[in-house]
């Protein structure tokens, strides 16, 4: 399978008063045409991870890489002209916050017209589409959502716009952070199989950053466990249960089980040696 995405010893840096500090700390992968899923604790880099990788880093951060490659195009020096060319046609990201991502004074569906009219495509054509993407993430009445605004929106709608917005360019790759935290289970479901059909019919390569394990165990094709800004194991989705590293181990430890009843709840016992 031949990499759309490879990145080499990436690293993200802030500063602070006591020096730079390292949140994302020698992160490596390849990303085939496949559901690659990054679990771990708030705060372990997994959001910085996808933010670099669309250059997207915050003002004042640093982003170095040995290798950070899409598509045979390195990023690490890519002008803002290529950035244009590639993001919301080649490459998006799905936010975790819609309401922090979507414009509170644009319609949803001048939102999502706007994305979908990259690379020439008429007004006319990106409006149907829009309305065809807001209709297959589960909105059931999706010409009152694209004349909506932001506010008029619950959590979990306007974050169904914002996957709509997203994938409406279908791009070559997207990185989804916490896609479907605020949907409920059936719609989770449905955005998934959106997703699956865009990897599995289209080529599309996939990031989905998440904290839920066992979604990413049934979803994904593989997993890497950040931990402190560094990767601490890289294992097949469907191994998940069998991981070895202890970090692994105190997450998995810490689901709640319906067959098992845990007393006292299971903690998880931290090494130093984990963020080195």
């Amino acid at each position: 399978m031949s990499a759309i995405l490879e990145v080499e010893n990436l690293r993200v840096a802030y500063p602070s008063r006591q020096g730079p500090v390292e949140v994302v700390r020698g992160v490596s992968f390849a990303l085939g045409r496949e559901r690659l899923g990054i679990v771990g604790e708030s705060g372990s880099g997994k959001s910085q991870t996808g933010r670099a990788i669309l250059g997207l880093t915050a003002a004042g951060g640093r982003v170095t890489a040995d290798r950070l490659h899409f598509d045979g195009i390195d990023l690490r020096g890519a002008s803002p002209r290529i950035w244009r060319q590639l993001r919301g046609r080649r490459m998006s990201m799905v936010m975790q916050d819609p309401k922090f991502s979507l414009n509170p004074v644009m319609t949803i569906g001048r939102q999502i017209v706007e994305a979908g009219r990259r690379g020439g495509v008429s007004r006319r054509d990106a409006k149907a589409r829009a309305l065809e993407m807001l209709e297959a993430v589960q909105i059931r009445d999706p010409g009152r959502v694209f004349d909506a605004y932001p506010h008029e929106l619950s959590g979990g709608m306007g974050q169904r716009a914002m996957i709509a917005m997203m994938l409406v360019g279908r791009p070559d790759l997207l990185i989804a952070d916490e896609p479907t935290s605020a949907l409920d289970v059936t719609v989770q479901l449905e955005v998934l199989g959106i997703l699956d059909d865009l990897v599995r019919d289209r080529g599309m390569g996939l990031v989905f950053i998440s904290h839920d394990l066992r979604l990413v165990s049934t979803f994904c094709d593989r997993v890497l466990v950040m931990y402190a800004g560094r990767v601490v194991e890289e294992i097949a989705a469907a191994d998940l249960d069998r991981a070895t590293h202890p970090y692994t181990r105190g997450l998995l430890n810490c689901l709640p089980r319906i067959d098992a009843e845990a007393r006292p709840l299971p903690t998880l016992e931290r090494d130093a040696d984990w963020a080195r």
